[in-house]
């Protein structure tokens, strides 16, 4: 089994029914197998080879999902980079893992350095529509659900490579394979009871792996999933609206996502949209407080925590219930799942998690392939009930005036007040110097105040972890995949712009 079977076989069996669809297009599973085999015959015609890469600059378009489609069959190996990145990022990337082109939404000036740019429609086009495009699905060969044939290789080939920033400043291009990301896939389908009928939100981009589960968990279903414009993504009112009005039955985004509907989109303030039956959150920490707010509310969805570095997908997961609403610390981010087994370094109960299994890596794009377990960089702790508790990162741990200082623990105990919607803690200056800050999103319009906070974390936390500075935002400033953007911030106090 690889990626690319599994849009043939929901062709196969449902040619009529919904795959994708975004504001201005959708596709049904007969017309997106055919689409993606116009682009598997473009791409064969343009001389692509089994392991070549190809990069699609997009933002949220059906073409795209059909030419990543179109990649797989042909043994092409995509790269997706989100349309906002800018055209030098794109080149770094074209020519860090030798894309033979780079195709984008709509026709564009070449950047410097990045050769056969080429739009997704004008590359289509390329490639008439033949009778096995259109023809009935009765006589589909076993490999794809037309005529077409499709690249056999091994389940070990890489599929995709995302591109992350690396500890360098430079991208670094985590490959993932047929196998890896089917591992992951079969188990999520499986575990949130994916059917035909669901009909599953994409918030992600598609370089943040979250969509991985968007796309592939509902063509391994054949259900339908409906992309969430870029201009909407953090438009709180108009995310809320969109779930309800497009019927959504599965939801996967950062908390970030969650909390700012829940604070400004009223997404606690009417009934729970009747559709909804699973909400999985993952990237970061979600504050308990607002995690509890959301399982009172919506006390009939099954909602999961699921955790899990680029290069390993989801390793871990954690299943919300009722039991967690008298909680009091950070939510776990549970037990191994996908057939992936998590260790303790150096343990037993508290160290560096370590992930080894069918959903690691096979390394990053020209390096030596990734051989044995990954090493996540992040802190865990073992739970009395065999959960374990996330910490924080490695390259968090800082010193402040001579002590170690994890900053997601003080964000964990911070993120505890009923006053706190969301919060990151940062250490400026050095030596005697050295400032411990929090940056805090208020929670229903409560304002927090120092003194306050201090007396709370002094009850969690030692007292060279207690905050010296407070810093009230509306928003934490976001990355491109949605997570707290701590360059931002720091910059803001440094500069006097955050008070």
């Amino acid at each position: 089994m690889r990626l690319q079977d599994l849009v043939a076989g929901a062709a196969r069996r449902a040619p009529d029914s919904l795959a994708v669809a975004s504001a201005d297009r959708a596709m049904t599973y007969g017309e997106l197998d055919a689409a993606a085999d116009r682009f598997a015959r473009a791409l064969r015609a343009r001389g692509a080879r089994p392991g070549d890469r190809a990069v699609v600059w997009s933002g949220k378009s059906v073409l795209a999902v059909a030419f990543m489609q179109g990649a797989l069959r042909a043994g092409v190996v995509y790269v997706p980079v989100t349309y906002s990145n800018p055209a030098a990022r794109v080149a770094r990337i074209a020519a860090d893992c030798s894309a033979i082109l780079t195709a984008a939404d709509e026709a564009v000036t070449a950047p410097d350095g990045v050769d056969g740019v080429v739009s997704l429609q004008d590359l289509l086009d390329e490639v008439p529509e033949t009778a096995s495009d259109t023809a009935s699905l009765d006589t589909a060969s076993p490999d794809s659900a037309s005529s077409e044939p499709v690249h056999s290789g091994s389940a070990d080939d890489t599929a995709y490579i995302l591109y992350t920033s690396g500890s360098t400043g430079a991208p670094k291009g985590v490959c993932i394979s047929h196998r890896a990301a089917l591992a992951f896939v079969d188990w999520a389908a499986e575990t949130t009871g994916l059917v035909p009928q669901d009909r599953l939100s994409n918030h992600a981009p598609f370089n943040f792996d979250l969509s991985v589960f968007d796309l592939y968990c509902a063509f391994r279903a054949g259900a339908s999933v409906h992309l969430i414009p870029p201009e909407m993504a953090y438009a709180p009112r108009q995310l809320h609206e969109y779930i309800r009005e497009q019927r959504i039955s599965v939801w996967y985004s950062v908390p970030s996502v969650l909390s700012l509907m829940m604070r400004e989109g009223g997404l606690l303030d009417e009934p729970k949209p009747s559709a909804l039956r699973v909400c999985i959150f993952a990237g970061e920490p979600f504050p308990i407080t607002q995690v509890q707010s959301l399982r009172k509310a919506w006390s009939d969805t099954r909602m999961f925590n699921w955790y899990g570095p680029t290069e390993t997908n989801v390793c871990t997961s954690y299943e919300v219930t009722d039991d967690d609403l008298g909680r009091t610390g950070p939510l776990p981010i549970g037990t191994a799942s996908c057939g992936d087994t998590a260790l303790i370094d150096p343990g037993p109960d508290e160290g560096e998690l370590v992930i080894t299994g069918p959903t690691v890596m096979n390394g990053y794009f020209g390096r030596e392939p990734h051989d044995g377990p990954y090493r996540t960089g992040d802190l865990v702790r073992l739970g009395a009930d065999g959960n374990l508790d996330y910490a924080g990162r490695i390259d968090h741990m800082v010193k402040l005036r001579g002590n170690r200082v994890e900053l997601g623990e003080v964000e964990g105990a911070i993120a505890a007040h009923p006053a706190v919607g969301a919060v990151a803690a940062l250490v400026l200056g050095s030596g005697l110097d050295s400032r411990l800050h929090a940056v805090v999103v208020p929670a229903d319009g409560i304002r927090p105040k120092l003194l306050e906070l201090k007396l709370f974390s002094s009850k969690r936390l030692p007292t060279y972890m207690i905050l010296d500075a407070l810093h009230v935002v509306d928003a934490l400033p976001l990355t491109p995949n949605g997570k707290t953007d701590r360059s931002a911030l720091a910059a803001a106090i440094e500069t006097g712009a955050l008070r």
